[in-house]
């Protein structure tokens, strides 16, 4: 199952990738070499492609899988061919860090780009890529008991404020009880004067 979701992510991620390829020819004329290269320091400088190094291997590992499980007999040539096939394709990695150059030339000035790859370049930067995740994670577990905290507290406090408004109505409650009584009574006065 895990197999054929990574098959379908790398199909969707293809698919989006030959989408992307299509429209930034366009783009790509749009774009001054300074400006490319500006947007390249900062995909380098904040590890923009690194989470689609495994789309390869996993492609391969998953081709090789099915195809063994089809033909277990020949094995050993599927995983030489593959392995093979696969490196070939490993310079095509280039062509993501275009199209992302490209998309982020798209998105930010030179100037800013030139600003990001320096600060994500420097100490507090690298910090800042190494630690964010871990300090996402704790932000995260944080928000969720502060939400629980103020989903509670809210709802005390609306419980308490209704509990009290409804106390202020309940002088009202005894005017209605005591015309009660004056209904009941009024009940034998009228049963006495129909009998």
């Amino acid at each position: 199952m895990l197999l054929n979701k990574r098959v379908r992510c790398l199909a969707a991620a293809m698919a989006a990738s030959a989408i992307v390829a299509f429209s930034l020819p366009a783009l790509a004329q749009d774009v001054s070499e300074s400006h490319l290269k500006a947007a390249r320091a900062a995909v380098a400088a904040i590890h923009a492609t690194d989470p689609f190094d495994s789309i390869l291997p996993q492609a391969a590992a998953a081709l090789q899988e099915q195809l063994i499980q089809k033909n277990p007999d020949m094995e050993q040539m599927i995983s030489t061919t593959v392995s093979e096939k696969a490196l070939g394709l490993a310079s095509r990695r280039a062509d993501l860090e275009k199209e992302a150059a490209l998309a982020y030339a798209k998105a930010f000035s030179e100037d800013e780009l030139s600003a990001i790859a320096t600060f994500y370049g420097s100490e507090a930067g690298k910090k800042l890529l190494d630690k964010g995740p871990l300090v996402t994670r704790d932000l995260v577990k944080a928000a969720d008991i502060w939400q629980n905290g103020v989903a509670r507290d809210l709802a005390q406090q609306v419980g308490e404020a209704l509990a009290a408004a409804a106390k202020t109505k309940a002088p009202a409650a005894p005017a209605d009880g005591a015309a009660a009584p004056a209904d009941d009574a009024a009940k034998p006065a009228d049963g006495g004067n129909g009998g």
